[in-house]
C-alpha cells in the first residue's frame, strides 16, 4: 500500500477533537445563558412584586397611627375648654372625692334583724338603716325604770314618816311648856326627824343615780337601731340580716364591722396630684375646668380651693383640692378627672 493511501486512512481515523470540544463548551454557555437568563427574570419579578407589597403594607402602619396617636397626644388638649388652650398653664388629673363619706356601724355587739337600706338609696338624718336584737337591753332599760319607780315610793314613805316624826316633835314640846314631857322624849324625836331627814337625802341620791343608770340604759336601747349620721347616698350595702355586728372585729372572721357607706353628694370635690416644679403656677380661688373621663365632652366648672401644704416624697408631687361649682348626679365619687388650670381666677372672673 502506498503511503498516500496510509495517510488517507489516518485520517479518516483521526478524531476531531476540536470540534467537539467546541460543540460541548457551546452546550455549557447555552446552559448559563438559560440560567442567568431565568434569574434575571426572577430578580426582575422579585424587584417589581416586593415594592408593591411594600406599597400595601407601608400604609397601614401609617394609618394606625394616625387613628392611635391623636388619642393619645390629644389627650391634654382635651382637657382644654372652648378652644382656649393658650389659656391653660397647668394640666393634672385626679379623681372625684367626698368629704363627708361614713361606714356606718353599731356602738354595741349584737344580731341584725334587719337592714332597710339598699346601694343608691337616698336617706336622711336620723333615718333607720338597720335594727339590732335588742332583748337583753330592753330588759336592762326596764330594770332601771324599776329601780327609779322603787325610789321614788321610798322617798314617798319617808316623807310621811318625816312629818309623823315633826308632828311628834311639835307636840313634845308644847307638852313640855307644862312640864308634861321629858327631855328624853324630846330629844328621841328630834333625832327621828334628823334621821329621816338624812335618809330622804340618801334615797333623793339612789334616785339620781337610778335615773342616770337608766338614761345610759335607754342609750344602750337606742344603739340597737341604727341610724344616718347624715343626708346622703347609700354606696355600699355591707350587712345582711342576721349576721353578727360589731364596733370591731373582735367577734371573728365572720363578724361585720359595718352596715352601709353613706356619701354626701354635696361634699363631693376634686383632688390632683400636681408636680411640685409646677406647684408654684397654682394658687387659692384659680379658675378650673375639669372633664370626667367618663364624660369627655362635659366641660364643669371649678375653682382651686387649697393647696395641701405637704409634698409626696415618693412621687414628688403636691396634691391640690378643687371645688366643683356645679351640681350633677352624673358626678360621682372616684371617678376619674382631668383638669386645666387657668392664669384668673373665678373671683375677678365673677367680678
Amino acid at each position: 500500500m502506498s503511503d498516500t493511501n496510509k495517510n488517507e486512512l489516518l485520517n479518516k481515523l483521526k478524531i476531531e477533537d476540536d470540534d467537539s470540544d467546541t460543540s460541548g463548551r457551546g452546550q455549557y454557555l447555552r446552559y448559563y445563558a438559560v440560567a442567568a437568563a431565568v434569574m434575571v427574570v426572577v430578580l426582575i419579578i422579585v424587584l417589581l412584586y416586593r415594592p408593591a407589597e411594600q406599597s400595601d403594607l407601608v400604609p397601614a402602619p401609617s394609618t394606625q397611627v394616625k387613628t392611635y396617636v391623636p388619642s393619645v397626644e390629644a389627650a391634654p388638649e382635651a382637657q382644654i375648654v372652648g378652644g382656649a388652650s393658650d389659656e391653660a398653664i397647668l394640666n393634672a388629673s385626679g379623681y372625684i372625692t367626698a368629704r363627708l363619706m361614713a361606714t356606718v356601724s353599731a356602738e354595741v355587739m349584737g344580731r341584725i334583724l334587719s337592714v332597710e337600706v339598699e346601694e343608691g338609696m337616698e336617706v336622711e338624718r336620723n333615718q333607720v338603716l338597720a335594727r339590732l336584737d335588742n332583748a337583753l337591753a330592753k330588759v336592762d332599760w326596764e330594770l332601771s325604770r324599776a329601780n327609779i319607780d322603787a325610789a321614788e315610793a321610798r322617798i314617798t314613805s319617808l316623807k310621811t314618816e318625816l312629818e309623823e316624826a315633826r308632828r311628834v316633835l311639835a307636840r313634845l314640846l308644847s307638852l313640855d311648856e307644862g312640864s308634861f314631857a321629858s327631855e328624853a322624849q324630846i330629844t328621841r324625836a328630834r333625832a327621828d326627824v334628823d334621821k329621816l331627814t338624812a335618809d330622804i337625802r340618801a334615797v333623793n341620791a339612789d334616785l339620781r343615780v337610778s335615773r342616770l343608770a337608766a338614761q345610759r340604759q335607754k342609750e344602750v336601747l337606742d344603739d340597737h337601731t341604727i341610724r344616718a349620721p347624715f343626708s346622703g347616698v347609700v354606696t355600699e350595702k355591707n350587712a345582711q340580716a342576721g349576721e353578727i355586728v360589731a364596733p370591731s372585729s373582735a367577734g371573728g372572721g365572720f363578724t361585720r364591722t359595718g352596715i352601709c357607706t353613706i356619701v354626701d353628694m354635696g361634699s363631693l370635690e376634686i383632688e390632683v396630684d400636681v408636680n411640685e416644679a409646677y406647684i408654684g403656677r397654682v394658687f387659692d380661688g384659680q379658675k378650673v375646668i375639669a372633664q370626667l373621663d367618663a364624660y369627655p365632652d362635659w366641660d364643669i366648672p371649678a375653682a382651686v380651693i387649697a393647696v395641701v401644704p405637704t409634698a409626696d416624697r415618693s412621687k414628688a408631687t403636691v396634691r391640690v383640692r378643687i371645688k366643683i361649682l356645679t351640681d350633677d348626679s352624673r358626678i360621682l365619687p372616684d371617678m376619674g378627672v382631668k383638669v386645666a388650670f387657668y392664669k384668673d381666677s373665678v373671683t375677678e372672673e365673677n367680678n
